[in-house]
């Protein structure tokens, strides 16, 4: 099932899945926000750095799910594969587009 996701999520995707950080500046905007695991990411730097460590530490990849539109949120719900406990697991992602871009992503269960 091919699942239709607005173009910076459908980057987000493609850049984690290749493992590819640089292409995280083109999804996120330069003040975006990420909150994950209970910390919090600020700016494109904090990002790549976040993204690159946690690459190297779970080798993991998303296949979405499903897609929603929920009160000015992009909700993403995807099966994460990975080296980590419990993997598989379902997560959502919590996604706020501005001009195009990630301004804010909030991951969870």
């Amino acid at each position: 099932m091919s699942i239709d996701l607005p173009p910076p999520i459908d980057l987000y995707v493609t850049a984690e899945n290749a493992g590819d950080i640089e292409a995280f500046s083109q999804c996120f905007a330069p003040d975006a926000t990420v909150l994950d695991e209970g910390h919090s990411y600020r700016g494109q730097a904090a990002i790549k750095q976040w993204m690159a460590a946690a690459k190297a530490k779970y080798h993991h990849r998303i296949e979405p799910l499903a897609v929603a539109d929920r009160a000015g949120e992009t909700a993403l719900t995807a099966k994460l594969t990975g080296n980590f406990p419990g993997s598989p697991v379902t997560v959502d992602f919590r996604f706020v587009i501005e001009s195009g871009k990630i301004v804010s992503l909030e991951i969870g269960g």
